[in-house]
């Protein structure tokens, strides 16, 4: 079959694997019917996350078809349309039971590597590099999927594939995000980055219950969209001190909730930047936190930062002194896909969300390379680039 494989830092090629086999009882097999990229892929492949090895087959969110299952699936049967969640969980752990999915005792076969730079090894992702378990990813005409009965979800008939891919991975981040919020009603919620998580954290924010949220990115397309597909307020922060407005925008106070949907490469401009990217650049330093500390710097006292954007490793100059002294509840890890999902689909199946506009370049998994230098470039207007495997 055909695979878009990461072949070393920023290169990657579309090459011949092959198939993906039932391996253990739980195991489907799923005809990969659409794969989005996603910011996260980025950090892979420019080397900021570690244990990437030459032919690893790259990619998260997706949905497909059932084609095969192990003997031990129940709930699922060949020809369902389901939606995979990213994170790999065993169902039956403590941190499974209590719905806390993507901390899974089970799903990372290769723990060694995160214990050593975290403590503990958290759940398994698929295609996301051999410290996340060394599953082969989704931008393939084929995937296996460990867990099928735990992690992957029927597809409401109605349900266009193009949309119902991003409940894979960025709408129950983007709806974990403001869910760490603890929205009661009528709060102003900030969201750094106007992705496609952003953009989902903030429609979630406002079906929780916001009564204001702003969205701040550079990029006006981006902006112009979060404004025009979700009514929200925007800050360019290229043009504008971010700090400055949000004070202005909530007569001093500050926001209740700051959601930071950016991750270890975020953007911004003046010195502050220019530190963290050469520090990054020289691997003195692993992340750059510019967006998690305009988040606590701006956020009201006694308020909710969360974070949903990935961060792998050390960070520079972390306000913590400001979080302490104002007393801010921080709020973080990857999404509990399999807490969220069931229940994203029926809003999608009932039309109070609809992520489908983030679909701005369908393409052939042949056209992935080229995908990603778009993704990537910010080119084009693009939000996200969905991959259609030739199987199809």
């Amino acid at each position: 079959m055909r695979a878009l494989c990461w072949e070393g830092v920023g290169k990657l090629a579309v090459r011949d694997v092959p198939e993906p086999r039932v391996r253990a009882e739980g195991d489907i097999i799923v005809k990969v019917r659409a794969s989005s990229v996603c910011g996260s892929d980025l950090h892979l492949i420019n080397g900021f996350l570690p244990a990437m090895r030459e032919g690893d087959i790259l990619g998260h969110e997706f949905m497909g078809e059932v084609v095969e299952t192990g003997p031990g699936v129940r709930r699922l049967r060949v020809g369902d349309r389901v939606v995979v969640g990213s994170v790999v969980a065993c169902g039956g752990c403590w941190y499974c039971r209590t719905e806390q999915f993507s901390l899974c005792d089970n799903s990372n076969p290769q723990p060694v590597v995160p214990e050593k730079l975290w403590g503990h090894s958290p759940a398994g992702i698929l295609g996301y590099s051999h410290a996340a378990g060394g599953y082969a990813g989704s931008h393939a005409e084929y995937i296996r999927v460990p867990f099928g009965d735990i992690g992957a979800f029927k597809v409401p008939d109605g349900v266009p594939d193009d949309a119902v891919v991003f409940a894979s991975d960025a709408l129950p981040t983007g709806w974990m995000a403001a869910d760490f919020c603890n929205l009661a009603g009528g709060e102003v919620v900030a969201v750094w980055g106007a992705g496609g998580v952003g953009q989902m954290a903030a429609r979630a924010a406002q079906l929780l219950g916001a009564g204001r949220v702003i969205v701040i990115d550079r990029l006006p397309e981006r902006l112009a969209t979060a404004a025009d597909r979700l009514g929200v307020e925007t800050i360019n922060y290229a043009e504008t001190d971010v700090l400055e407005a949000l004070r202005e925008m909530t007569a001093g106070r500050g926001p209740d909730a700051c959601i930071e949907a950016v991750g270890m490469e975020a953007h911004d401009v003046g010195p502050a930047y220019a530190y963290d990217k050469a520090k990054q650049s020289a691997r003195l330093s692993t992340d750059r936190p510019t967006s998690v500390r305009q988040a606590i710097m701006a956020c009201r006292k006694g308020g909710t930062v969360s974070i949903v954007g990935v961060y792998g490793g050390l960070v520079d100059k972390f306000p913590l002194g400001a979080a302490m002294n104002k007393a801010l509840v921080l709020r973080m890890g990857q999404m509990h896909a399999q807490r969220y999902i069931p229940m994203l689909l029926d809003r999608l199946a009932a039309g109070e969300i609809d992520p489908g506009y983030l679909a701005t370049h369908p393409m052939s998994l042949e056209e992935g390379v080229r995908g990603y230098e778009i993704f990537q470039k910010k080119q084009d207007a693009c939000l996200r680039s969905v991959l259609h495997p030739a199987a199809v």
